[in-house]
């Protein structure tokens, strides 16, 4: 089982590569740097707590794992 800072860790690293990815692609779409950055912001903070979540509960699960 991973401990939560692994999880923690994780969930940031990879919130920042889909957070620039999703900015780049409303900045393309509108133009505008100031609607891009706050959607950047606020998907940031509303996914990263979604995604440990989920990780904690598929931690709970056996599902795909080897038995010891």
């Amino acid at each position: 089982m991973e401990k939560h800072v692994r999880s923690l860790a994780k969930a940031i690293s990879w919130r920042i590569v889909a957070t620039l990815t999703t900015t780049l692609l409303v900045f393309v779409a509108t133009g505008n740097l100031i609607i891009s950055l706050g959607v950047g912001f606020w998907e940031f903070v509303l996914k990263i707590a979604v995604y440990y979540l989920h990780e904690r509960v598929w931690n709970l699960l056996d599902f795909g794992r080897r038995k010891k």
